[in-house]
C-alpha cells in the first residue's frame, strides 16, 4: 500500500498519474464500492456510481490540496455523487427518490448479489428508509467504521449533530426490526 503523500503526488505529476490512479483504484475500489451499494443498493448502479466516481477524483486530482486526508476527499466525492445518482434516476423515472429506494428494496431479494438472510434484508430495508442524511451518515459510520471525527471532515458538520443523527438513525433502524420482526 503506497502512502497516501507519495500517492497524491504522483497523481498530480503527469508522469506518473495513470501509474498512480491505478494504484489509487487497487486500495480503494472496494470500501468505495460499498459505501455506495449502501446509499444506492443495486450493484450496477453501485458500479456505475463508483465509475462516475473515480472519473471525478482522476479528472480532479489536481484540485486536490491536501486540507483533508485523501480518503476523505473521495468519500465526498462518492457520497455525492450516490446522491446525483439517486436525484437523477429519480427525475429520469419522474418518480421520487422514495420510489426509487422502494424499487431498489423490492430488487434486493432477487439480487444475486445480495447474500443475506431474512434479518439482514430487514436490515437493509430499515436502513433505506432513513432520510439521505441519516442514512449516509448510518452507514459511514456503521460499516466503514469512520470515527465522527472523519465523518466531519467528510461531509464538513459537526461531530455533535453526526452522533445525534447517527443515534436518531440507529434507534429507528431497531424499531423498524422490532415492528417487522413477527415477519421472520
Amino acid at each position: 500500500m503506497v502512502e497516501e503523500k507519495v500517492l497524491v503526488t504522483a497523481l498530480q505529476t503527469e508522469a506518473d498519474k495513470e501509474a498512480a490512479f491505478r494504484e489509487l483504484v487497487s486500495q480503494y475500489k472496494e470500501r468505495l464500492y460499498w459505501q455506495i451499494r449502501n446509499m444506492v443498493l443495486d450493484h450496477d448502479d453501485a458500479d456505475d456510481v463508483l465509475q462516475n466516481t473515480f472519473i471525478k477524483i482522476f479528472r480532479n486530482i489536481n484540485s486536490f490540496k491536501g486540507e483533508s486526508k485523501l480518503h476523505t476527499w473521495m468519500y465526498r466525492i462518492a457520497a455525492n455523487e450516490s446522491i446525483t445518482f439517486l436525484n437523477n434516476k429519480a427525475k429520469r423515472n419522474n418518480t421520487s427518490i422514495e420510489a426509487v429506494k422502494d424499487n431498489a428494496l423490492r430488487n434486493l431479494e432477487s439480487d444475486v448479489y445480495f447474500e443475506g438472510d431474512a434479518i439482514q434484508l430487514q436490515f437493509q430495508k430499515a436502513i433505506a428508509l432513513l432520510p439521505e442524511r441519516q442514512r449516509l451518515i448510518f452507514t459511514m459510520k456503521y460499516f466503514e467504521d469512520h470515527t465522527f471525527e472523519q465523518l466531519s471532515q467528510i461531509l464538513d458538520t459537526s461531530v455533535g449533530g453526526l452522533k445525534s443523527s447517527y443515534h436518531i438513525a440507529v434507534k429507528k433502524i431497531t424499531q423498524f426490526i422490532k415492528t417487522n420482526n413477527e415477519t421472520l
